[in-house]
């Protein structure tokens, strides 16, 4: 068996942040949320795209798309 050493590791808790939601201090079932509803919004903003990044790029552009160029295509 290992041996317990002398120096004794001191655990530090982390800091009880805030709900990133509203703000409200974080419960332990929901962390980092407050409650179910914040979590829930949460994932709401997510689905709907709220937290992407802007870009220039049109949607549907791929790198290497060519129109024109040989491949797969409407005919086949």
């Amino acid at each position: 068996m290992a041996e317990k050493s002398e120096k004794t590791t001191k655990v530090v808790p982390l800091k009880n942040r805030k709900c990133p939601t509203c703000g409200a201090p974080a419960q332990v079932e929901f962390k980092p949320f407050c409650c179910q509803r914040c979590a829930d919004v949460d994932l709401g903003r997510w689905l709907k795209g709220g937290y992407r990044i802007p870009t220039d790029e049109v949607p549907g552009d791929i790198p290497g798309d060519v129109p024109g160029e040989d491949g797969p295509g409407e005919d086949g």
